[in-house]
């Protein structure tokens, strides 16, 4: 254990500071440690339990105090302000103006021309006929510009939800095989996925999806991309018959098990069309202006893609298109929902495992352009709007949808000024539905994987993995397992192992919390770490130990073994060097926020041991919450007048002068 050596030699006298090179300084005693007024710690105001009890749930669930535009309001202005909250389209839209819509139609029209392509492409990622990824871009935002909160929020079906639909469903049901019970099984899960996120949203329970740290989030994107990628391999190759899984090593057994069935027009075609994808998406990195390149560019390689295969139809045989699409609006689909049967713990799995990932995404990318255009976006009614957007889609025959961050930073850029931008989109697919389908028959399945590829390789973040190695070695190891589950194991197990990391993180921080020695900075009464601040001086006489975190049943016998390790450290280091023993252990509780019973056993047992040491125990400066249950355990009858202070300075201060005082 690296301890500072700096000591003050006398305290009680001119204080002489040995530095690390061996030099002892004199510090005359004013300059030392000031005289201090004792100060009583104070209980804090008493309450009923009902009153602690109201506190604490508002706490927990309404930290940002929702009803305050309510107080002290008629209630007209209530009926008004109510219907702002449940329905935020009341309150952007009566100052809604023509400079906004015109900035919206741009921007809706530009994201209409990357959803279009995108629905069919993510539609045949989680194994759904293409039509669906478009009736997904229809009804989904035009709910959600009711109902959201978000500005810039591109609703639609996202790579990753599409994805783990997709392997999730087909582990028990084949989508060739039987594609009606696929279907519906699909409509269900997507209706347990809303009923998950508006349940969330409206007990405020959204904390439970932080339980996805950034870091492990990450990981899993980016495994996720990697498969994701490597499945369109199918469609980029030409390849008829294709393996269902999604581990890395079989996908490319498969990728070279059938290259009998590789077709070289096919690849040479996918390959430069995915090659024009990634240059566009390059070019509008490089240049955020050129936005629309990169926005135009899906629509704009459908169209040339399928002008292409109607001239070479005759001459090139066996290249795969998406073929005929129903005309029409979105069918009901209410009738199609599942129940009940021996596939609906099936349904209700996929629904949640899609639900927290969709949500996920969408209110991380709400919440990133909210703060690029300094608004707030509420989570809790984000969650309800997305739930209630999907719980409507599963009866109109839509499946997941969310906020999609590619659409919705090229709507931002697109300078879209409210989310009439989602309207805008809806209705430009609702015309594509009525009387473009029959365009898309000669559209070809190596466009969809190019799309598809061009999408998810903005997922791979490797710069923030380089940043989580720099700075935090475990969330880099949250990072990477999280990454090598998705890619060897499988999505939903990789998501489950990046949920477990994040646990297993916050556990060890709540059962192994930071502990410190504490040391005066000449002429302050401020006390840091020893080995933080190496102008910081030992007090002769006293070890003064920190506690940074919460005393709880998981921790306070580690907390209490690791006092007493202090202890020992110290009393060793002070007969290596020849200083005063030890008389008084102090135990700084600014940090500990809250306690337990078995924190409290904890601080009554560490003081009896102490006292059979004869070493005086002292607390400091315990917060209210943990002064109350302190005083109510009666254990701080047992510490008297002298073993309670409100700062470290006082305590050291008043002890060292009784100290003095004695005979």
């Amino acid at each position: 254990m690296d301890i500072n050596s700096n000591r003050v030699e006398n305290f009680s006298g001119p204080a002489c500071l040995q530095t690390t090179t061996g030099t002892v300084v004199t510090i005359p005693l004013d300059m030392a440690m000031p005289p201090l007024q004792v100060h009583k710690v104070a209980l804090p105001q008493p309450r009923t339990t009902v009153q602690k009890l109201r506190h604490r749930l508002s706490e927990i669930f309404f930290p940002d105090d929702p009803l305050h535009k309510f107080k002290n309001q008629t209630w007209y202005r209530k009926l008004v302000l109510g219907l702002q909250f449940f329905f935020p389209i009341f309150q952007w839209a009566p100052n809604y103006s023509f400079k906004l819509l015109k900035s919206d139609v741009i921007s809706g029209l530009t994201i209409a021309s990357l959803a279009i392509p995108q629905g069919i492409s993510y539609a045949k990622l989680a194994n759904l006929p293409p039509i669906v990824g478009l009736y997904s871009s229809f009804i989904p935002p035009l709910i959600y510009s009711v109902l959201g909160s978000s500005k810039h929020l591109a609703v639609g079906p996202v790579s990753i939800a599409s994805l783990v639909m997709g392997t999730m469903l087909s582990e028990s049901v084949s989508y060739s095989e039987e594609p009606i019970l696929y279907l519906q099984l699909a409509l269900t899960a997507t209706f347990f996925a809303g009923l998950f996120q508006a349940s969330l949203g409206f007990l405020r329970l959204g904390f439970i999806i932080d339980f996805l740290s950034k870091a492990t989030l990450v990981g899993f994107m980016a495994g996720a991309a990697v498969i994701v990628a490597l499945q369109q391999l199918k469609g980029l190759f030409g390849i008829d018959h294709f393996t269902n899984k999604m581990q890395l090593i079989p996908v490319l057994s498969s990728v070279f098990h059938h290259r009998d069935e590789w077709s070289w027009q096919t690849i040479v075609m996918g390959v430069s069309f995915l090659v024009l994808l990634l240059t566009t998406r390059q070019i509008s990195i490089r240049k955020p202006k050129l936005f629309w390149v990169s926005a135009a560019a899906p629509l704009a390689s459908v169209i040339l893609s399928t002008i292409l295969i109607v001239c070479l139809k005759s001459k090139v045989h066996g290249i795969q298109t998406i073929g005929h699409l129903p005309k029409g609006l979105n069918p009901p689909s209410l009738n199609m929902l599942y129940f009940h049967g021996p596939h609906l713990a099936l349904s209700m799995k996929t629904g949640i495992v899609t639900g927290i990932l969709s949500l996920t995404e969408g209110i991380a990318v709400g919440r990133t352009f909210a703060t690029l255009k300094n608004y707030q976006v509420d989570g809790n009614k984000e969650m309800m709007a997305i739930g209630l957007m999907n719980m409507a889609g599963s009866c109109s025959s839509c499946y997941v949808t969310t906020g999609s961050f590619s659409r919705s930073a090229v709507n931002y850029n697109a300078g879209a000024q409210t989310v009439v931008s989602n309207i805008i989109m809806a209705t430009a697919v609702l015309v594509t539905l009525l009387f473009l389908m029959p365009l898309f028959y000669y559209t070809p399945s190596f466009i969809l994987a190019a799309i598809i590829i061009t999408a998810v390789i903005g997922l791979i973040d490797y710069w923030a993995a380089i940043r989580l190695w720099k700075v935090d070695k475990l969330d880099f190891l949250a990072c990477m397992c999280s990454f090598l589950g998705v890619l060897f194991i499988s999505v939903p197990l990789g998501l489950a192992i990046a949920i477990g990391v994040s646990i297993f993180k916050i556990l060890l921080h709540i059962t192994r919390p930071n502990t410190a020695v504490l040391g005066n900075i000449p002429s302050t009464q401020i006390y840091q770490n020893l080995n933080r601040y190496r102008e910081a001086v030992r007090v002769p006489s006293f070890l003064i130990l920190s506690v940074e975190a919460p005393i709880y049943f998981a921790n306070s016998t580690y907390i209490q073994e690791r006092i007493l390790r202090w202890i020992r450290e110290e009393e060793e280091w002070i007969e290596t060097n020849n200083r005063n023993s030890i008389k008084c252990v102090i135990l700084d509780m600014t940090a500990v926020t809250a306690i337990d019973t078995s924190g409290i056993d904890t601080i009554k047992e560490l003081r009896k041991l102490l006292e059979k040491r004869s070493l005086k125990f002292v607390l400091a400066n315990p917060v209210g919450s943990v002064m109350e249950k302190l005083h109510q355990s009666n254990i701080l009858e047992s510490f008297g007048l002298e073993g309670l202070y409100l700062t470290v300075g006082e305590a050291v201060a008043d002890i060292s002068s009784l100290w003095k005082a004695q005979p």
